[in-house]
């Protein structure tokens, strides 16, 4: 039957949330979406939850779900938001999520689903430790393992946006300061001073120390100043180049490869990971 076995997926968003069916190679089988409504993370769930009601037909045998934010792996609620949803700090998205689908749920942060899914099926495929990069309104990261998310001892591991810099960004980081990457990298940023080398450049600095300390074998980048493409990536990898340590300086930093399905993707198949059976789990 097609869909068989697949697994359910959301991505949850200030401007849209988007739903997908992924089988087990992380091929989307189908694709909705719909705008974020206001009212909180009850309204928003709800949303959700109606959204996935167009899969009806297919089996489908478990949710996965990537949300903004800072999640506690261990519950799926959201412990730490920023205005980009307001309501959003506090909400059990997978306690909620399960009782309205009645499927078992699995959630974490958004980047850290986009991560997942170019580390299984996507630029990071084949690499076994991986720093993800996502430069888009905000800056995050993530960070996998034999495909597998460090979350870290508070959820937080691979977060790029708070490392400091030499200088004030034209915008405020999430956090509100402005000598944070995020507040000189972001797309806002970006905008807000019309040059995408100078973001790269700064980017890339940022990356030559925090590589000394992390030692992956590749940097992934996606999001959408990734689209920018050459003026940015290319400011990136030789700042990069320029900056880190000499053994470091070969490290690979690609573009990444699934685009707006990344989320989706890696959220799915961490829900198929959580729900196989013990001996089966990769």
């Amino acid at each position: 039957m097609p869909g068989a076995g697949a697994c359910a997926a959301l991505d949850i968003g200030g401007t849209k949330i988007a739903a997908a069916l992924v089988d087990e190679g992380g091929t989307v089988l189908q694709r909705a979406r719909v705008p974020t409504p206001g009212g909180g993370g009850d309204a928003v769930l709800a949303a959700a939850a109606e959204l996935l009601d167009g899969f009806a037909d297919v089996p489908v045998r478990a949710l996965g779900v990537g949300a903004p934010g800072v999640v506690d792996p261990a519950t799926g609620t959201v412990v730490a938001a920023t205005d980009i949803l307001p309501g959003w700090a506090g909400t059990r998205v997978r306690e909620i999520l399960a009782e309205r689908t009645g499927l078992p749920v699995t959630v974490v942060n958004d980047v850290r689903a986009m991560a997942c899914g170019e580390a299984k099926a996507g630029a990071a495929a084949g690499h076994h430790r991986v720093l993800y990069v996502s430069v888009g309104t905000g800056v995050g990261g993530a960070l996998t393992v034999a495909g597998a998310l460090e979350h870290g001892a508070h959820g937080t591991a691979g977060e790029i946006a708070h490392l400091l810099v030499p200088e004030r960004g034209p915008v405020p980081c999430g956090c509100g300061r402005r000598d944070h990457l995020e507040a000189v990298a972001s797309g806002p940023a970006i905008a807000a001073t019309g040059d995408a080398p100078r973001a790269g450049t700064l980017l890339g600095r940022a990356l030559a120390g925090l590589l000394a300390v992390l030692d992956p074998d590749a940097v992934v980048i996606g999001g959408g100043v990734a689209q920018i493409g050459a003026p940015f990536l290319d400011a990136v990898v030789a700042a990069f180049r320029a900056e880190a340590l000499p053994p470091l300086r070969a490290t690979p930093i690609v573009p990444a490869r699934l685009g707006t399905d990344a989320p989706l993707v890696g959220a799915a198949l961490l829900a198929m990971t959580a729900t196989a059976p013990r001996g089966s789990r990769r």
